[in-house]
């Protein structure tokens, strides 16, 4: 069975590809991207999933023209990543096919899309996925985050994490050693360690509450101080901040 994610910038074309998909019975889920970029980050929370996870995808089907980061950009992305999904391009143009299966795509689909034709190129994906090599299956320590350095992976332990800053769709993780790019939303990071004591107090920023020192107010802007960092706190997060210290200073 393969967990699917289709990818159009066009919703008539994209709800029709979710329609004949969801109607295969070797599909056990579909859902829906109206762009590359959406996309992107849908992939990067199924990777970070597992194989296994939740979350994970294992074929796109990958519309071309799209504004923005296209389709090709896209697949040209994964081919970077340790274990991408397949991926299957469906399309109304026919001159890029050279293209598409120079990036290892499963196959090419033109547009209008035919039941038929779209069965036939989710039985090769079931097939590739049938017999691709199985990675094991493993619960993320979550204790730690893996963090690369020099081609060497390292284990960052949460508890010394004391802010997270974002950068697009990676996150700096700062420590008192040092900080560390992983690509990973500040978002997800955001719902992962919401019970290990981080709390968003910015667009930019999340921090773990047992590293602030201070709260400072100065002519209506409010501020903390996370080991000698000082980081603004915007106003919407102003008195969830303000009660979740007041808690943690009670208890």
């Amino acid at each position: 069975m393969l967990r699917a994610l289709a990818v159009d910038d066009e919703q008539p074309s994209l709800e029709e590809l979710l329609y004949l998909l969801n109607a295969d019975p070797r599909i056990s889920s579909a859902e829906g991207a109206s762009d590359a970029t959406e996309a992107l980050r849908r992939i990067n929370r199924a990777l970070e999933s597992g194989p296994g996870g939740p979350e994970a995808i294992d074929v796109v089907f990958l519309d071309i023209h799209m504004p923005g980061l296209d389709g090709l950009d896209l697949a040209r992305l994964l081919t970077g990543f340790a274990a991408p999904p397949l991926v299957v391009f469906v399309t109304a143009h026919e001159g890029f096919a050279v293209q598409a299966f120079d990036l290892k795509a499963v196959d090419y689909v033109l547009k209008p899309v035919r039941r038929e034709r779209l069965a036939e190129a989710v039985r090769r994906a079931a097939q590739l996925q049938d017999t691709a090599p199985r990675i094991p299956v493993y619960e993320p320590d979550p204790d730690h985050i893996s963090v690369e350095l020099g081609g060497v992976t390292r284990f960052v332990a949460v508890e010394d994490i004391t802010h997270v800053e974002a950068h697009g769709d990676y996150a700096r993780l700062h420590t008192a050693q040092g900080s560390h790019l992983v690509r990973i939303p500040l978002s997800t990071l955001e719902e992962r360690w919401r019970s290990r004591g981080f709390v968003r107090i910015h667009r930019r920023h999340l921090v773990a509450l047992r590293h602030i020192g201070e709260l400072r107010l100065d002519a209506g802007t409010v501020s903390v101080l996370v080991d000698s960092v000082e980081l603004q706190v915007s106003r919407r997060h102003t008195r969830e901040l303000r009660d979740l210290l007041m808690r943690r200073t009670v208890s």
